[in-house]
């Protein structure tokens, strides 16, 4: 295990980016456990979502309230994989815990379209990927984040996520 801070980390991106796999491959790396934010959603979010409707600002704002809640709960490093789209969710979440910091996968939308229509099982359907691209305010300087590109392969991004970690501690 990596012995230093910050030991909570947000893998965001919109849907296709590879949050969850990547999420999963850094908490390794990191000894850290792993939530899928997705799984912290609220029912009727997720009801809507799988009806093909967009979240607005009121669906998310408890959900994200969660994610923050999550990392002042845990007792130790943890990795949670979570779209984190506006500048103003990640703020909700590092209102619990300033120490969070952002992993922003980011691709084109043909990339992204493409993942998405290859997935099976999930909740979330391709159509919602233009609502997201239009909500995604991308992390500016002044947040504790880096962007990877997700042309890279999951292993490969999270490795660059665990150097980066390693480099800002």
């Amino acid at each position: 295990m990596i012995k230093f801070k910050p030991f909570h980390v947000v893998v965001m991106g919109v849907s296709g980016s590879g949050k969850s796999t990547v999420g999963e491959l850094l908490a390794e790396h990191l000894g850290a456990q792993f939530t899928d934010g997705d799984a912290l959603h609220p029912q009727a979010n997720v009801d809507k979502m799988a009806a093909g409707t967009p979240l607005n600002d009121d669906d998310r704002k408890p959900w994200l309230e969660e994610i923050g809640a999550a990392f002042a709960r845990s007792p130790g490093p943890l990795v949670i994989a979570c779209s984190a789209l506006r500048r103003s969710y990640r703020d909700l979440i590092r209102a619990t815990d300033p120490t969070v910091v952002f992993i922003h996968l980011d691709g084109g939308k043909d990339l992204l379209s493409n993942r998405l229509s290859a997935r099976n099982g999930h909740f979330m359907p391709a159509a919602l990927l233009e609502s997201q691209l239009d909500t995604l305010e991308p992390l500016d300087a002044t947040e504790s984040g880096v962007v990877l590109d997700i042309a890279a392969s999951p292993p490969e991004l999270a490795q660059s996520a665990k150097l980066w970690l390693e480099k800002t501690s």
